[in-house]
């Protein structure tokens, strides 16, 4: 009888609590730690690729139909462009004939008088995968069966991953394809001594060119284990510590890798002529897209090349790029810069997909701000490439041993990179934690793959205001200022740079459009997008929220979309305009919500 006591008050303490949040209009954010499964997503939608070319239909399914009728509604940056009664678990869809354009479809079903979405996901069509790249990996090449590997594409290509890398799949990075192009081993170990299997890798490209995904083979662009020279190659192409060529440059790595990392000049033509020639071997035998170039960054200390004259190892960059793309223009090229080592000047500049930054600077006030940097640099670097980063969240806490990410972390960098118009790489067989990608320490808790679910449909969804062109004049002149103000007592806001406590603001016009990106660091323990200890805040969600803010001219209609709230749709809301000003009520923030100003 006391249990059952407790238990009442209880519920009644959580229902006044609820009532009592919802009329402050703060509703905190739920927890669930719990492992993820589909029964935590009723109604999970999925499309049969990662993307589309123009013209070509969209096949779509559901894992569980309601038992309600549900309508299926198509659109594209907040029009409508087709609705159908939903009859199936699986239908398909014919999008316009555009190219380079992003949908969302949704489904919806009336509850109690109004209209309730229960699902959505976003659509991308478009001819090219460099226009709006959304860079995967992998990581475990053992043996694995078919159902494995299916299970493993499936989550890739339900996040829309168009890249995807295979990292440390090679047996030596000098020579990368065991075996040679006429007798090629069957199984081989990488450098870490692990068993990888030729029919894992081979599955794995043919299942990802299945969902429209280009597969990039990683290595090094300068690579050497400690047998190199048996392999051919010769002390003339590499890298030194000194003058007299004793003492080769090289990475330690120590127990349990098979060798350190030893050094080669990327000026070298022999060295060029090698390593393409082992690329070659590559190519013969397995179907890879192009080549995800790595780098170790700036050198501690001077290096020089076999001669004794001291070596800019960055300035062979954008050459050897060029080089290799003449060679294959058939095949794509990446190539990582390091904490930005080499990106300007040489490799943004060349002939790559688009511009991918390992990410090493951190800051615990404007950490954030770190991300914008990044990304509008490389956009006036490369004339309007787009940027992926290689960011590694909760690096500390996922050292310390096993555990779960930390979710508001993990969001809070994912908005602060798509708003940018980046994106960061971090879906493979587990999330990324580390740059030694099958490191796994940290799992997903089911909370997390929901929200990352929403947050990869949303960058699909909007990925044309997200992403936009160019700009003909001026890179980077689309972004502008603006100042926002609001009574609500829990809502200060502040241009971009992040302030604690308060809401970051950036505008960028697109078109006959502005788009307003609000992020919310109201909660926030820190400004570092790292959240390195796993311990970021989560940030509760705020409603119907009065906001102000100049307009140079007369709106014709606004509307918003957030990840955080109502499967990411889009909400026309009422506003007025009167002296240069608009005033209107936003719907809903908790990390990121955007406002589009139509005219």
């Amino acid at each position: 009888m006391k249990q059952i006591i407790r238990n009442i008050l209880c519920t009644l303490y959580i229902v006044a609590l609820s009532l009592f949040l919802s009329s402050c209009n703060i509703i905190e954010p739920e927890h669930d730690p719990v492992t993820y499964g589909e029964s935590y997503i009723p109604h999970l939608l999925r499309t049969d690729k990662a993307a589309y070319q123009p013209g070509e239909k969209v096949t779509l399914s559901i894992n569980s139909l309601p038992e309600a009728p549900v309508t299926v509604r198509y659109s594209c940056l907040g029009e409508l462009i087709k609705e159908e009664p939903l009859t199936a678990k699986s239908w398909t869809w014919q999008p316009p004939a555009d190219d380079f354009r992003g949908y969302m479809a949704s489904l919806h079903m009336a509850a109690e008088g109004r209209d309730s979405v229960i699902a959505s996901i976003g659509i991308d069509v478009s001819s090219e995968p460099s226009r709006f790249p959304r860079n995967g990996f992998l990581s475990f090449y053992g043996s694995i069966s078919d159902s494995e590997i299916k299970t493993v594409l499936e989550d890739l290509n339900r996040y829309h991953i168009n890249y995807l890398q295979f990292q440390d799949w090679h047996w030596k990075h000098h020579h990368p394809l065991a075996g040679s192009a006429t007798q090629p081993m069957d199984s081989w170990t990488d450098i870490i001594s692990r068993n990888c299997y030729r029919t894992t890798v081979q599955s794995y490209i043919d299942g990802a060119h299945d969902r429209g995904m280009m597969t990039l083979f990683y290595n090094l662009g300068y690579g050497c284990l400690e047998d190199y020279a048996t392999d051919g190659v010769s002390r003339e192409w590499l890298l030194y510590t000194d003058r007299n060529h004793t003492k080769i440059d090289n990475h330690p790595l120590g127990s349990p890798f098979k060798s350190a990392i030893y050094l080669a000049d990327m000026h070298k033509e022999g060295w060029r002529d090698y390593l393409r020639a082992r690329n070659d071997e590559v190519y013969a035998i397995f179907d890879f897209d192009g080549w995800q170039i790595d780098q170790l960054g700036a050198r501690p200390t001077t290096v020089y090349d076999y001669e004794g004259k001291e070596v800019d190892v960055q300035d062979a960059f954008g050459a050897f790029i060029v080089n290799e793309k003449t060679a294959r223009p058939d095949k794509r090229i990446v190539m990582n810069a390091v904490g930005q080592y080499g990106q300007q000047g040489q490799i943004a500049s060349a002939p790559v997909d688009f511009c991918y930054t390992e990410v090493w600077e951190h800051s615990n006030t404007d950490g954030y701000a770190i991300f914008s940097d990044i990304i509008t640099n490389n956009a006036a670097w490369s004339k309007g490439k787009q940027t992926v980063l290689a960011a590694y969240l909760n690096y500390d806490y996922g050292q310390k041993g096993r555990g779960y990410f930390n979710t508001p972390g993990i969001i809070m960098a994912t908005a602060a990179a798509s708003a940018w118009g980046g994106t960061i790489l971090q879906m493979g067989e587990h999330m990324l934690c580390h740059e030694y990608f099958p490191d796994d320490n940290l799992t997903m808790t089911g909370e997390l793959k929901r929200a990352m679910i929403r947050y990869y449909d949303f960058a699909v969804a909007y990925e044309n205001l997200l992403r936009p062109d160019a700009p003909a004049a001026g890179i980077n002149s689309d972004w502008f200022g603006i100042d926002i103000t609001s009574a609500h007592d829990s809502c200060v806001f502040n241009q971009w740079g992040p302030q604690l406590n308060q809401i970051a603001t950036v505008g960028r016009h697109v078109g006959s459009r502005d788009v307003i990106h609000l992020l919310s660091y109201r909660n926030a323990t820190h400004l570092d997008w790292c959240d390195s200890d796993g311990d970021q805040a989560p940030q509760s969600l705020l409603r119907n929220i009065p906001l102000t803010f100049a307009a140079d001219k007369q709106p014709a209609r606004i509307w918003v979309a957030t990840p955080d709230y109502n499967h990411g749709i889009s909400q026309e809301v009422g506003f007025e305009y009167a002296a240069g000003q608009v005033s209107m009520t936003l719907p809903a923030l908790q990390y990121w919500t955007m406002i589009v100003i139509e005219y």
